[in-house]
């Protein structure tokens, strides 16, 4: 019991934590700040932040039609959103699992090929972020030294990934862990790996990052700061590879903090920075709890037993609690 209220409630504080600290240092500009908003913007920002997440689901579907699976695009987006917004609840990433468990319940998926799509899906997520923060590290003064290794470190790691799942096809194993983990990876390949699914994943993952920078871009303009689009590039690259690590529920916390911090070191003031963090954040994860809510309808009432099975199978280390 312990360890399930601590797998919960340590990511939170932590979340919270942060949060509290950026407030407690500009609390005292913040109704400066606020005066400058301009709402027209924030319904710009809601309806961009809408298209990524249709995109996404579109994505999603392409990734399992190379698996051989032709799913909705509208079912797909659901499966998406559900996954996220259960991510915005408990650390871990343990909403990818729900992803899982509602593919094999509606379509007979196996299990590696679920988590095979969700790899796929992640792998293009950080390549295409990191390249975007590579291109617009060079148009951004004053960079700290460790954003160069928050961006080439997961960059490496994935071109190192794709190089090795080319050669993977050779071996053989008759270890049926191993032959698992072959079987998985040979899934990753065919999803990902022809002409066909390079170019238009690759393609899509740039739409999608795009847009979701352009919602911050939004808030921006919201809050009437002229801060050159390579750096708002920049924080967003910044905060979803710092977001990746799960430390926090959604990355809630160290998403704002990140963003927050590279829009300071460009030169904007402390107050702003924390501002547009948090209500680009907020309106990301706003839209897609809306979003999961109406997917779980979608779907069927089957999801939420099947959502409350999966975490905790998960918090109890892959045991299914007593009844």
């Amino acid at each position: 019991m312990y360890r399930k209220i601590s797998t919960i409630l340590i990511p939170t504080l932590i979340a919270a934590g942060i949060i509290v600290y950026m407030l407690y240092r500009v609390w005292g500009d913040l109704l400066t700040a606020l005066q400058h908003i301009v709402p027209a913007y924030l319904g710009i920002a809601i309806v961009v932040c809408l298209a990524a997440w249709w995109l996404r689901g579109w994505r999603y579907h392409r990734i399992l039609q190379n698996l051989n699976y032709r799913i909705k695009v509208a079912v797909t987006t659901a499966c998406v959103f559900v996954s996220q917004t259960v991510n915005l609840i408990v650390p871990a990433r343990l909403g990818d699992f729900v992803r899982i468990f509602i593919l094999k319940h509606d379509y007979k998926t196996s299990y590696s090929e679920g988590i095979s799509s969700i790899v796929v899906e992640r792998v293009f997520d950080i390549i295409t972020v990191a390249l975007l923060g590579a291109v617009s590290i060079f148009f951004v003064l004053d960079v700290p030294s460790w954003f160069y290794t928050v961006i080439i470190v997961p960059l490496a790691i994935g071109f190192a990934f794709f190089v090795f799942l080319i050669f993977v096809g050779k071996l053989t194993t008759e270890n049926k862990y191993i032959s698992y983990f072959l079987t998985m990876l040979d899934e990753i390949k065919r999803a990902s790996l022809t002409l066909r699914s390079l170019v238009v994943l690759s393609i899509t993952s740039i739409v999608i990052w795009i847009l979701d920078i352009l919602v911050c871009n939004s808030v921006v303009a919201m809050f009437e700061q002229q801060i050159p689009f390579a750096v708002v590039i920049l924080a967003i690259v910044i905060g979803n590879l710092v977001k990746a690590v799960p430390i926090t529920p959604g990355g809630i916390g160290t998403y704002e903090l990140a963003v927050a911090a590279t829009f300071e070191i460009a030169g904007v003031a402390p107050a702003e920075a924390f501002l547009i963090a948090v209500i680009d954040h907020l309106i990301k994860n706003l839209v897609t709890l809306a979003g999961g809510i109406v997917s779980i309808y979608y779907l069927g009432d089957w999801v939420i037993p099947t959502l409350k099975s999966a975490i905790s199978e998960k918090l109890n280390g892959g045991k299914t609690p007593d009844p």
